[in-house]
């Protein structure tokens, strides 16, 4: 500490020697050294008178009266009082030295937010001037400058039992120097308590400012990744192609969205295939007690086929020469009439496929896999090749001068059923999005 009682011992042991030390000196020689002794003789009176005339205390060895010893004693001990009561007052300056910087520190002075001092103390700042920067370092501080103040007052204390009966002293001096020790070890007391309360108030605000941080970031990343979730990967939501790589049993496409109820529809898609013989099933949408709901599929050497409700119709196209083409069909339940167009033009046209049957809601719709029970139970052998894009489905039988233009790319028609958008399609089994070849390029590909 920058006021421990540093010079008590050696005022002390100055106010002990001179208690103890009794020295003459002839008035008419020089003053001798500090520590000196002398030692005199007896003369006879005549020879006292001589020149060596008696000194006015007792030379050393003999005995002062009591009452002179007795004040002597009282006014060292004064003295020491005094030089302790400056001591306190230098420990009560310290006290409220810390006292200041640790309010500084909480704070108090209304500059800086509470737990300032805990970040700074954190980034190896010192914010207590020649305090250490950890609490647990100022208490261990503090608790050595009251152990020492109380060694160096039992030193004393000793010393005093030395030279002087400790029963000499008075009792009201020994009391209050008692009672200014105790004030002295209360208050230092006090302040290592409030120092440890400090110390686990830190601990509280850290843990719930780092609890308070972790939430705001979860919360952050969680949007982060709804707004990846939400924005499309490509310039424009419908402009990607689905790709089917491989002939498995597991790569595959699914529709977010299912059917309605319906009694006509129109189902167009661009399509290109690279398997042979046969390109498989572009598309399949079955319901609970009705796997083949809608199927279009060419499996093997067979000819392609619409099925509706495991009904069969063969369609009149031709798309396994690996280019991409531009396929519509159209169905309604009156007299279960349909029409086949690629690349624009109609090729075929046909009724009796499940006439006033209509298609049942709520199913699960598969790109490039055939289901044998709702949403599973695929097979390889009847899986489709390639890549696909711009499937829509309508509720109504589009006219012939619509499919045209979307086939020429004169018009851009988004199915109002079942749109072609990217958050509306999931990929499974290693099947990927990519951004596709523009509708021109299509068409030069035919």
């Amino acid at each position: 500490s920058p006021h421990s009682p540093s010079g008590m011992l050696p005022v002390v042991a100055g106010l002990l020697l001179a208690a103890g030390v009794w020295g003459s000196s002839s008035s008419g020689e020089q003053e001798s050294p500090p520590g000196s002794r002398f030692v005199c003789t007896s003369l006879p009176l005549e020879a006292a008178g001589a020149g060596c005339p008696l000194p006015p205390v007792p030379m050393q060895g003999g005995a002062l009266p009591p009452e002179e010893e007795l004040r002597a004693t009282v006014l060292q001990l004064r003295e020491t009082v005094l030089q302790q009561k400056e001591t306190i007052g230098s420990q009560r300056e310290a006290i409220r030295e810390l006292t200041g910087k640790l309010s500084r520190c909480e704070g108090a002075d209304g500059k800086s937010a509470p737990g300032t001092w805990k970040k700074e103390l954190g980034k190896g700042k010192d914010t207590m001037g020649d305090l250490p920067r950890d609490p647990a370092q100022v208490i261990d501080q503090l608790s050595r400058t009251m152990q020492t103040l109380k060694d160096r007052l039992e030193s004393l204390e000793h010393q005093l039992r030395a030279n002087v009966s400790y029963a000499a002293l008075p009792n009201d001096l020994r009391e209050m120097l008692q009672r200014r020790l105790g004030d002295l070890e209360r208050q230092l007391l006090s302040k290592v308590a409030e120092l440890e309360d400090e110390k686990s108030l830190l601990h509280n605000e850290t843990s719930a400012h780092r609890q308070k941080t972790e939430t705001a970031l979860n919360a952050l990343l969680e949007r982060v990744s709804e707004l990846e979730k939400g924005n499309s990967a490509f310039k424009s939501p419908d402009e990607f192609k689905v790709s089917l790589p491989l002939r498995t049993n597991y790569l595959y496409g699914k529709i977010k969205k299912t059917l309605p109820e319906l009694y006509a529809f129109t189902v167009c898609l661009w399509l290109r295939s690279s398997a042979s013989p046969g390109i498989g099933t572009p598309f399949s949408y079955a319901v609970p007690g009705q796997a083949n709901e809608i199927v279009l599929i060419e499996w093997g050497n067979n000819p392609i086929e619409l099925l509706i409700n495991d009904k069969v119709a063969q369609l009149p196209l031709f798309i396994s020469d690996g280019k991409w083409h531009h396929i519509c069909i159209t169905w309604t339940t009156r007299d279960g009439m349909w029409e086949a167009f690629q690349d624009g033009e109609k090729l075929g046209t046909g009724e009796n496929l499940a006439p006033w049957h209509p298609i049942k809601p709520g199913g699960v719709l598969i790109l490039g896999q055939e289901q044998d029970t709702v949403g599973g139970r695929f097979d390889a052998t009847q899986a489709f090749v390639g890549e696909m894009s711009q499937f829509n489905i309508w509720d109504r039988v589009l006219k012939a001068e619509d499919i045209s233009n979307i086939a020429n790319c004169s018009a851009n028609m988004p199915g109002n059923i079942v749109p072609w958008v990217d958050n509306n399609v999931d990929v499974f089994g290693g099947a990927t999005k990519w951004p596709v070849e523009t509708c021109e390029e299509r068409l030069l590909d035919l």
